[in-house]
């Protein structure tokens, strides 16, 4: 009589490969919007922007102070005639030689002057007020260029001043506005369907904390991927707490890939015998990833039901949210062209020991201190999502690699992730 052995047991996905496969999925949305540059914060440049003007359009003043010929000051103490007062948005005219312009920040440089001389670095001799020409004594000696901005320094006519696939925050639409753009052409938002399971589940607001039935508890998962989501520049379809039932999963499933790009799910896709988010995707298309070798997050899922894509999340609050800034967040980047979604890890000190390494890769939650280091959240269960609130970042550990007091490793930090 023989006995059957169990098959071995599939090796988890590294992080790294589960990306690469994540990525390759997010082919760039079809379609393009233009908005007012005002209005597109947050957006992914769908064209690059080419400057149709050079960037300062003239020579200009750098300080408020004169406009001189360096060469007419060659030694400190020279004394120069004031013929002409410049400001920002006027002309000046020639600059003749032995003579100065006085001149503001901004303002034009005239012909025949190449260096401004800062006030502080000059006294008036006489006053405008009172008879006869201004002189000023210049006690500085002026190099040519000094306190000049040069026309084009900036930007010259015909760059490329932002390219396709940027991702637009204040200094992108502030150059964009330097070049005259008062619209840009922008990618669409990704629609995304988002929803949770668990019987377990109950909106805050509907019933008090002193009446919660046993078992129960609130459902911040929703709250915190909503905002994530509004944060990737998503338009969020909100189908609110599945049932841990079959049908009810497959439902919402189908409602959801009707009219998204995504959907998105938290709960549900591990192996128990409530988990019915797994076959119910692979009952109406595919599932062409789940469970990634990453700690917190191993039951991460991603598969396709029809054009829709399906990304489910755990369940757990610190994998959820972990798992969305790690994997989530570039390939919702990556729907609306941007190419470069890499992490970007800081090498920081660790002032904590973390002497039990797991098979797994794994995402400390830390926070810096005042000494430059980093100090470690006492409770890294991925059920504390308090964890998240104290922390400011997370370390990457790799797997099976304790961290000693004092070792520089990688931290990412929420103001990256979360941008």
């Amino acid at each position: 009589m023989t006995t059957a052995t169990a098959a071995p047991r599939k090796p988890l996905m590294p992080l790294d490969d589960a990306l690469v496969q994540l990525l390759a999925a997010a082919e760039p949305l079809a379609g393009a919007e233009s908005l007012a540059t005002f209005d597109a914060d947050g957006r992914v440049l769908a064209e690059n922007v080419v400057s149709s003007l050079q960037v300062p359009a003239f020579d200009n003043s750098a300080m408020d102070g004169y406009a001189v010929h360096a060469a007419d000051v060659l030694l400190g103490q020279v004394e120069l005639e004031v013929r002409q007062r410049i400001a920002a948005g006027t002309a000046g005219a020639v600059l003749l030689p032995g003579t100065a312009a006085r001149i503001f920040t901004g303002a034009p440089l005239p012909s025949g002057a190449d260096a401004v001389v800062m006030q502080e670095d000059c006294t008036r001799l006489n006053d405008e007020r009172h008879a006869g020409p201004e002189t000023i004594r210049i006690h500085s000696v002026p190099l040519p260029g000094q306190h000049v901005r040069h026309a084009g320094e900036d930007v010259q006519r015909g760059d490329t001043v932002l390219a396709a696939g940027t991702r637009l925050g204040p200094a992108e639409l502030g150059l964009a506005a330097g070049v005259g753009r008062a619209e840009l052409r922008v990618a669409r938002k990704p629609r995304v369907a988002l929803f949770s399971t668990g019987d377990e589940l109950i909106m805050p607001g509907t019933v008090a904390p002193q009446d919660m039935p046993p078992g129960a508890i609130y459902n911040s998962n929703r709250f915190f991927l909503q905002n994530l989501l509004r944060r990737m520049g998503c338009e969020v379809a909100d189908l609110g707490i599945v049932p841990d039932n079959r049908a009810a999963t497959i439902a919402a499933l189908q409602a959801a890939a009707a009219d998204n790009d995504v959907i998105l799910t938290s709960g549900g896709v591990s192996v128990g015998e409530e988990d019915h988010i797994k076959p119910a995707v692979q009952q109406l298309g595919t599932l062409d990833l789940w469970q990634i070798g990453m700690k917190p997050g191993k039951p991460f899922a991603h598969g396709r039901l029809g054009a829709a894509h399906f990304i489910g999340l755990p369940g757990n609050p610190v994998s959820s949210f972990v798992t969305f800034l790690l994997l989530v967040r570039p390939f919702l980047l990556r729907l609306q062209g941007v190419q470069d979604v890499a992490m970007k890890p800081i090498a920081v000190r660790a002032d904590f020991d973390w002497p039990q390494a797991d098979k797994r890769r794994e995402f400390l939650r830390v926070r810096r201190n005042a000494n430059g280091g980093l100090d470690l959240f006492g409770n890294q269960s991925s059920a504390v999502l308090t964890s998240a609130v104290w922390g400011d970042g997370l370390v990457d550990v790799a797997p099976g690699e304790p961290i000693v007091y004092g070792q520089t490793v990688r931290y990412l930090p929420f103001s990256e992730l979360l941008a």
